[in-house]
């Protein structure tokens, strides 16, 4: 039995990861490979991923590693790239000989490489939210985003509390936003809520002033946007420039303050579904993810010197889980890692406390979501 306690050291904006372990202690280098979108237009995802798992491997190895064995982390940017994920997954199996694969960043990075991580044999333990990452269950391949049918039940039981009924939803053309609107479309109706417009635009679009008329022109009651940059900020600025005064409704991708600032004054109310990160220094004391989350919170902003972000916290839980799953498994073989990751449970993370099992490679329930608005500029529980 392993017990970890994760500290937070501030002075050097250290990270400390203290365990107590029964196994013998080896020497060596492990490899972690992680894909992620430094740059281009999933940067705000990726950027803050790379930073974050950064500083998780910086500050485990200064306090002496991994059963005696330092994390050597090889970042590859794939700058939301499916063919340079699918190029670099490749590249860090087959050169790097790596243990493990974190990332990538977007959903559908990971749709195209989920087979290859599945036919190598190697965990693969994505940061992108789509579903249909882990459903159906892929032996190697798990994911720490919550999942998007919670996300659009959230959506709906909000809705229905506000009387809400008839919506419009837009959704980027990408992998992302083409599951959330298939899972919007699918759930609508169990909560009494009609669809009357549902519509697609390229993920690159800068202007969405013709298809939110088509929208206004349905008199909805609300609208669901499901995408991340730059369509997170342009949507609220658009609807706002037409007098659509009706409610915005985003999905968990909007967890970065980053996409408030963009879009102004126009965010102003937005609803959101997210993990507790954002809001984590307003949780009750006592509550089983506070301490872990304002440690998190706190000492990426003192290193780093900006806003954390959902994402980042993804690559904090992917990271954190591939660890647990070497401190406890057998041997460092990737099978037994794999073993290792599909049976952690109660596992406080960022995301939530993650319980994975055989048919279960998310690990989350819909609890560990909470709505969120924007209120001032800042999130805030929805009330």
């Amino acid at each position: 039995m392993k017990r970890i306690f994760t500290v937070l050291l501030l002075t050097g904006f250290v990270l400390s990861t203290l365990f107590v372990s029964c196994k013998k202690e080896e020497t060596g280098t492990i490899k972690i490979g992680a894909i992620f979108a430094v740059t281009g237009g999933a940067s705000f995802l990726g950027a803050p991923e790379a930073k974050t798992a950064e500083m998780v491997v910086e500050g485990i190895n200064a306090n002496g590693g991994v059963n005696g064995m330092q994390i050597e982390l090889i970042i590859k940017d794939s700058a939301a790239n499916p063919e340079k994920a699918i190029s670099f997954a490749k590249q860090l199996i087959e050169e790097d000989q790596v243990l493990a694969i974190i990332g990538p960043s977007t959903s559908g990075e990971t749709m195209q490489i989920k087979d290859i991580c599945e036919s190598y044999k190697v965990p693969l333990v994505a940061a992108g939210a789509a579903e249909a990452i882990v459903d159906p269950v892929a032996s190697y391949v798990f994911k720490t985003p919550q999942k998007d049918s919670y996300v659009a039940k959230w959506i709906f039981t909000t809705m229905k509390s506000m009387g809400i009924k008839r919506i419009g939803v837009v959704a980027a053309n990408t992998g992302f936003g083409n599951a959330g609107k298939g899972q919007l479309e699918k759930y609508a109706s169990d909560f009494g809520i009609e669809i009357a417009i549902a519509e697609t635009y390229d993920k690159a679009a800068t202007d969405l002033t013709a298809l939110l008329t088509k929208l206004k022109a349905q008199n909805v009651d609300a609208v669901v946007n499901w995408s991340i940059v730059p369509a997170q900020s342009i949507v609220p600025k658009n609807m706002k420039q037409l007098g659509m005064e009706v409610p915005l409704f985003q999905s968990h991708g909007f967890g970065n303050i980053k996409y408030v600032e963009a879009a102004g004054e126009a965010a102003e109310g937005i609803i959101f579904p997210a993990g507790r990160l954002l809001v984590a220094e307003k949780l009750a004391d006592g509550h089983p993810q506070k301490e872990n989350l304002v440690a998190y919170k706190t000492a990426y902003e003192a290193k780093y010197g900006e806003d954390v972000s959902t994402f980042g916290g993804h690559a904090y839980d992917a990271v954190m889980l591939v660890i647990e799953a070497i401190k406890s498994a057998d041997s460092l073989e990737r099978k037994e890692i794999r073993d290792a990751l599909e049976a952690i449970s109660g596992f406080p993370g960022t995301g939530g406390v993650f319980s994975f099992s055989a048919s279960d490679h998310n690990g989350l329930g819909m609890d560990s979501l909470e709505m969120l608005t924007v209120m001032n500029g800042q999130f805030d529980f929805l009330q």
